[in-house]
């Protein structure tokens, strides 16, 4: 599977606790990532900067769902069952 035209939902969805290119501490939860372009597309997408937990994420129907909407609800889900108490 290839990642959906115009979606974003993994760079915006889950928190990243790992340092990005322009948020050093990470990112939270439901916040888009710095380097999400407008076209919804990573700016760093091949660059070795790239946080490792964003190389390895992998397109997947059950993860993307029917939609943007869906794999942005997924997500979110995914986050809030595996977030420390």
């Amino acid at each position: 599977m290839h990642c959906r035209p115009g979606c974003g939902a993994c760079c915006i969805a889950p928190s990243i606790s790992s340092p990005i290119p322009g948020m050093p501490h990470g990112k939270p939860a439901g916040i888009p990532c710095v380097q999400l372009r407008d076209d919804d597309r990573c700016a760093l997408f091949g660059d070795p900067s790239r946080p490792a937990v964003c190389r390895g994420l992998r397109p997947t129907p059950s993860m993307c769902g029917s939609g943007r909407g869906a794999a942005l609800a997924g997500l979110a889900e995914l986050e809030r069952l595996t977030r420390p108490d």
